[in-house]
C-alpha cells in the first residue's frame, strides 16, 4: 500500500510538471482537459510575471559613488539600507591611505593612518579622533563591514583627511580638496562652426553619437558644471550644449542639426566639436571613424602621380569596455596608453610627422576596425601602444606570421587578412630595430620580439607594437609625465630617422 501511495504521488508530481497533458482521466471526465489547460495557462502566466519581475529588478542600474582626489579617482557601489544610500567606509578610505578595521560585537573600530574611529551599529553618532561626530542616519554593521550613509560624508571625511570635501549627493560624486576640473565653451566660425571646450586639466571622456547629439561622459574626470548648465550659441548647426550629472558621472550633451565629431588637442585639455563633413575636408589625416567610412579619393585617370605625405598612425590599445591590464588600484592600461599616445603624437608632430590617433577618447574599437583604418589611410607606419606592470623598460613587437608563405593565400590584387603584413615585414623590422637602438642610447631597458599580436598581422604598412613597463618596481611610474615623455621621445626620434633613411616627404 505504501508503495502504491508513493507511486501515486510520483504520478501527480509528473502531471503538475506536465500539466495534465498525458493524463488519461480527461477521456473519462469531459471538460477536465479544458479546465486543466486553463489552470496550466494561469500557472504559466503567473510564473512569467514573477520571473519578469525578478529579471527587471535584477537589471536595475547599480548606483555608484565616484570619488575624486589628488591620490586617486575611483568609483564604489552604493547599497540601499532603510531607504537611504550607504557606502562601505573602509572601501572609501582604502585608496587614500593606510586603513584597517575590526568589529567587536556591535562596535566597529577603524584606523586611517594615525586617526582612530569607533562606530556602533544602530547609532547616529560616532567617535573620530576622540571627538563625537553626527551621522545623518544610523551606522550599519553587516558581517564585519561598516556602512555609513552617503549624506554623512561631509562630516566624516574631513575628520579623517584633515581637509574639505564637497559632496554632490544627488549625482553620487565626492570631491576631496580642490580637484574639480572646470571648463569653458565657445563657438568659432560660422560655416562650418566649431565648438571648442577648454578644460582646466586633461580629460578622457567616453564619446558617443546619435542623431541630433554628441555625448561626452566623464566617469573618472572631476568635471563640474559651468555657471549655467545650459549653454546656447545661436547657431543653426550647433545650437546648444547641456551639462548634467547622475550616478557618479558628468555628461556634456552637444545638440546638433548635422553629424558632428570630437577632436582632442592640447594634451587632452581641449575638445573641438565640428561637423563631420568639415573635418573630412581637412588636409591632415582624418580620424578613425571618418577614415573607415570615407575612403581616399582615387587619382584622376592620366593625372601625374602625387607624392603621398608621410604620416604615422598611433593606436592606443584597448578602450571603452576593454580595460586592458589592471596595472594597480585605480590605474588601467587603457588610460595609461591613451596618455602615452597623446605624448607620442606631440613628439612625432614636433619632428614634422603628421599623426593620426585612432583613439583619442575612451571609446571601443575592434581589432579589425583598427587594421581597416590603418590600411585605408596608407600611413607610413602604424604604432600600437600597450602598458604592462611586469618586467622593466620597453618591449618592441613585430608580427609573427604563419610558417607557410603568405603568398600561397593571396589571390590577384587581394591579400589574405591573416597574413596581410607579409610583404611589409622588412620595413616593420627596420622600424623596430631603430626604436630599440634609440632606447639603448637613452639607457632604457628594451627587448625586440616577434609575436602573433593582432592587429599587426592584418596591416599592410610598417607596423609595430610598443609595450611600456616601468623602469623600476614602481608601477605608478607608468603614468609619470617625465617617464612617458622619455619613452615617446625615443620612439618619435627613431621613426623620424626611419623616415629620413627612406627619403620620404615630410
Amino acid at each position: 500500500m505504501g508503495a502504491r501511495r508513493a507511486a501515486g504521488r510520483k504520478i501527480v508530481g509528473e502531471n503538475l510538471i506536465r500539466p495534465f497533458a498525458t493524463c488519461s482521466t480527461s477521456a473519462v471526465f469531459p471538460g477536465l482537459k479544458r479546465r486543466a489547460f486553463r489552470i496550466a495557462s494561469a500557472f504559466v502566466a503567473l510564473s512569467t510575471v514573477v520571473l519578469l519581475t525578478i529579471f527587471l529588478s535584477g537589471a536595475a542600474t547599480e548606483k555608484h559613488l565616484s570619488v575624486y582626489s589628488v591620490a586617486a579617482n575611483y568609483s564604489l557601489p552604493l547599497v540601499q539600507r532603510n531607504g537611504r544610500d550607504y557606502v562601505g567606509l573602509l572601501e572609501l578610505l582604502e585608496p587614500l591611505g593606510a586603513v584597517n578595521a575590526r568589529s567587536d560585537g556591535d562596535r566597529w573600530r577603524l584606523r586611517y593612518n594615525n586617526i582612530a574611529a569607533e562606530f556602533t551599529a544602530g547609532k547616529t553618532r560616532a567617535h573620530i579622533q576622540g571627538r563625537e561626530t553626527d551621522l545623518s542616519a544610523a551606522f550599519v554593521l553587516e558581517n564585519g563591514r561598516g556602512l555609513v550613509p552617503v549624506s554623512s560624508l561631509t562630516s566624516i571625511m574631513p575628520r579623517f583627511l584633515g581637509g574639505p570635501v564637497t559632496l554632490h549627493e544627488d549625482s553620487g560624486r565626492l570631491f576631496v580638496g580642490s580637484v574639480a576640473t572646470h571648463f569653458t565653451a565657445s563657438l568659432a566660425g560660422e560655416n562650418p562652426p566649431r565648438l571648442e571646450f577648454n578644460f582646466s586639466a586633461p580629460v578622457s571622456p567616453t564619446v558617443s553619437t546619435e542623431p541630433g547629439s554628441l555625448r561626452m561622459t566623464f566617469s573618472r574626470d572631476p568635471v563640474v558644471a559651468p555657471a549655467s548648465p545650459t549653454l546656447t550659441f545661436g547657431n543653426k548647426t550647433i545650437p546648444s550644449a547641456i551639462y548634467s550629472e547622475g550616478n557618479g558621472v558628468a555628461v556634456i550633451t552637444v545638440n546638433s542639426a548635422a553629424p558632428v565629431m570630437a577632436n582632442f588637442s592640447n594634451g587632452g585639455r581641449t575638445v573641438t566639436i565640428a561637423a563631420a563633413s568639415a573635418a573630412v575636408q581637412k588636409t591632415a589625416p582624418p580620424n578613425a571613424q571618418q577614415t573607415a567610412s570615407v575612403p581616399a579619393a582615387a587619382p584622376a585617370e592620366n593625372s601625374a602621380p602625387v607624392a603621398r605625405k608621410y604620416f604615422a598612425i598611433v593606436d592606443a590599445s584597448h578602450g571603452g569596455d576593454d580595460h586592458g591590464e589592471t596595472l594597480s588600484a585605480g590605474l588601467l592600461e587603457k588610460d595609461v596608453v591613451l596618455s602615452l599616445a597623446r605624448s607620442l603624437r606631440q613628439e612625432l608632430e614636433s619632428r614634422g610627422i603628421s599623426t593620426l590617433m585612432l583613439r583619442d577618447a575612451d571609446t571601443n574599437l575592434s581589432l579589425d576596425q583598427r587594421a581597416g583604418v590603418a590600411n585605408a589611410t596608407h600611413a607610413a607606419v602604424y604604432i600600437a601602444l600597450h602598458a604592462s606592470s611586469s618586467g622593466q623598460g620597453v618591449r618592441i613587437y613585430t608580427a609573427m606570421l604563419p610558417y607557410e608563405s603568405a603568398s600561397n593565400d593571396d589571390r590577384g590584387p587581394f591579400r589574405s587578412w591573416s597574413t596581410a603584413q607579409h610583404t611589409d615585414i622588412p620595413t616593420s623590422q627596420a622600424a623596430a630595430t631603430s626604436v630599440a637602438a634609440e632606447m639603448q642610447r637613452r639607457q632604457i631597458p628594451e627587448r625586440a620580439l616577434i609575436a602573433p599580436l593582432r592587429p599587426l598581422n592584418n596591416i599592410t604598412v610598417a607596423a609595430l607594437a610598443v609595450e611600456v613597463a616601468p623602469q623600476s618596481s614602481d608601477v605608478a611610474q607608468l603614468s609619470a609625465p617625465d617617464y612617458q615623455q622619455l619613452v615617446t621621445s625615443a620612439v618619435a626620434t627613431a621613426i623620424a630617422a626611419t623616415r629620413n633613411r627612406r627619403g620620404a616627404t615630410p
